[in-house]
């Protein structure tokens, strides 16, 4: 987990142990996987490796989730990897990160006063939901911590997917925490500053804050890549996957070039809005230092003109984030796939950093 949660020993989210895991990030578009190795140097890239899944956009459920496991072992093919443990993530309206303060309580009261908290602040019912939690040390007058909850049928579709493709073992973490998790572990946190990550995937946003006191902050938009490219194509009467030629490929159609240009920053309006309002809400509701940089990740990030969209209209810098370019790399190719696709893989990263002991 991120650094302050692994001082407090959080090492298993849903109480489940493994020693080896990859890093499986199931978006709605894409599978990414991360191994990675850590020794006195740092982290090094054992594998990595992404796969689009067949027919995203179509609404039959069945089909999709054929697909999504069939681009999972694909994924698993393609990159060699051969254990069969992975953390996958979560993230959306069906999971809830918290912080939370009691006044002290006998150690035997805990447990129901934490589930009784999460039942009072999670959007969910949770007695179908699994809760976990950690304490904050160190606090004489009062009992402190955050939890974490997840439906079960999250995380029961989760995980069988991943079993579909023959992963045997499979951990659940967060999708925000496991971005603050891949930042401190990077070493680019600096001290009284308060972190703020965005990764933009197809159908969430993942905005993750981390102030000085390493208290995470987690929300999860429900408005991604997907969306603003729907809203592109619907704008100018074209196809997806002429917008997504436009905003990924290598070369611009001139006769889109300026419509898309002007449509982009139209499509990320709602975006844009739902990020400065959590970053005005965060502000007031701590006391932490204002959040004056916003690293940039996640596969959208890669689209043309978005990065610098992003820096114009929000009030912090936004930097494009790649945490690859600091790690080694056992492998030429891997290298390239990294160097070019990092940020749309930094959640896999964060996954595959769990402390699963």
């Amino acid at each position: 987990m991120i650094k302050a949660l692994k001082e407090m020993n959080w090492k298993r989210l849903f109480s489940i142990r493994q020693d080896e895991v990859s890093g499986l990030d199931i978006g709605s578009s894409s599978v990414k996987m991360v191994q990675l190795h850590k020794n006195g140097a740092g982290w090094t890239v054992t594998a990595a490796g992404a796969v689009d899944i067949a027919g995203a956009d179509e609404d039959d459920d069945n089909h999709k989730e054929i697909n999504t496991v069939k681009a999972i072992g694909d994924c698993l093919e393609l990159t060699g990897i051969q254990t069969k443990s992975a953390v996958c993530g979560v993230c959306g309206p069906e999971t809830a990160v918290r912080y939370f303060e009691f006044p002290v309580l006998p150690q035997n009261e805990i447990d129901g006063a934490v589930r009784l908290e999460a039942e009072q602040v999670c959007p969910f019912g949770i007695d179908q939901s699994a809760v976990d939690y950690q304490l904050i040390p160190n606090r004489a007058d009062s009992i402190s911590g955050i939890l974490v909850a997840a439906t079960n049928k999250l995380l029961e579709r989760k995980s069988q997917l991943a079993k579909g493709a023959c992963l045997n073992d499979v951990i659940t973490d967060v999708d925000g925490l496991a971005l603050l998790n891949c930042f401190s572990e990077c070493g680019a946190r600096q001290a009284g500053r308060t972190t703020a990550i965005l990764d933009v995937g197809g159908s969430y946003t993942n905005l993750a804050i981390m102030d000085d006191n390493d208290l995470p902050f987690i929300r999860d938009i429900v408005y991604g890549g997907d969306d603003i490219i729907n809203r592109i194509a619907a704008d100018n009467y074209i196809s997806k996957e002429t917008v997504r030629g436009n905003l990924f490929g290598n070369e611009v159609s001139s006769e889109y070039q300026l419509e898309l240009g002007d449509s982009l920053a139209a499509a990320c309006k709602n975006l844009i809005v739902e990020v400065a309002e959590t970053l005005r809400y965060y502000a007031a509701q701590t006391k932490s230092p204002p959040v004056k940089e916003m690293f940039l990740c996640g596969g959208f990030s890669l689209a043309k003109g978005f990065a610098e969209l992003m820096d114009e209209q929000l009030a912090v810098d936004v930097v494009p984030w790649n945490p690859f370019e600091k790690m080694g790399c056992n492998s030429a190719t891997v290298q390239d796939t990294l160097r070019k696709n990092g940020p749309a893989m930094v959640v896999a990263a964060g996954l595959a950093m769990r402390d699963t002991r």
